[in-house]
């Protein structure tokens, strides 16, 4: 864990399987991003699928991460070619791409992030471009090798299909994302054996694949056991998350302590 540098991009760490660690971005205000840079986060998802963000929040939450050097991922809505594109210009070290559940799709979210051999649209006037400073050929190399493309496996069909989705080319990582596999299996908890066995079957598939895993986790004790059978980079919580947790230890000590006092008198 560390600052990110520019001559080691982010893309590359991922595909080193270094373990990193990051939290979800849910409110939009640049200054959750600066606290968090400074705690020592490799990355944050700003999550515009379950969060709040437009493009103009997006974009400043982005100017954010660089301001702060902590690499920014966009969690986008849907698999769209102009929504990867947006937060891209705006910077984006990487995208997580939801409900990835056949190799079109998987192909479709790689296309979205590559100018070589994808379907990115060209543009240097953008903050990923240095505003024009980059040249041409300089940006597309420096992008292409920057990008990472994260697909979110949280449907059964994609967990079928994962041998396959895993193995697409310029595919960075996947995503497991157990709260959705938990829903649409109708488990109990993530911890049912069928939630368990996907787990298993996407991180096996990622492994023979060379892709790394990426998983989310409530507390950092849950990371041990998921990094032994396979995951590399975790996300913990959110910003409202912590806020939440924060908050609510805060008004426990205030009650335990005013409980105290009353015992005393």
């Amino acid at each position: 864990m560390g600052e990110p540098n520019p001559r080691h991009p982010f893309r590359a760490r991922v595909a080193e399987h270094q373990r990193l660690m990051g939290t979800f971005v849910k409110i939009p205000a640049p200054s959750a991003i600066e606290i968090l840079a400074g705690t020592g986060f490799d990355f944050v998802v700003i999550d515009q699928e379950h969060g709040v963000f437009d493009r103009t929040t997006t974009d400043m939450a982005l100017l954010a991460c660089k301001a702060s050097s902590i690499s920014g991922i966009v969690r986008v809505p849907t698999l769209t070619a102009d929504g990867i594109l947006s937060v891209l210009d705006c910077g984006a070290a990487g995208v997580l791409a939801p409900h990835i559940d056949s190799v079109d799709r998987a192909r479709e979210l790689v296309a979205a992030c590559r100018y070589r051999g994808g379907r990115r649209g060209f543009s240097a006037v953008t903050r990923a471009g240095g505003y024009g400073a980059s040249p041409m050929w300089k940006h597309v190399d420096e992008a292409d090798a920057g990008v990472a493309a994260i697909a979110m496996i949280e449907d059964p069909i994609g967990v079928e299909n994962i041998d396959d989705i895993a193995a697409v080319e310029g595919l960075d990582a996947v995503f497991i994302g157990r709260g959705d596999l938990t829903v649409a299996y109708g488990a109990a908890t993530r911890d049912d054996p069928t939630v368990v066995l996907a787990v298993e079957r996407i991180i096996n598939a990622a492994s023979r694949a060379g892709i790394s895993v990426w998983m989310m986790v409530d507390r950092v004790e849950q990371i041990e056991p998921l990094a032994a059978k396979g995951a590399s980079s975790f996300i913990v919580s959110s910003d409202q998350g912590m806020l939440r947790d924060a908050a609510r230890q805060i008004m426990h000590d205030a009650q335990r302590l005013a409980k105290g006092i009353e015992t005393s008198i």
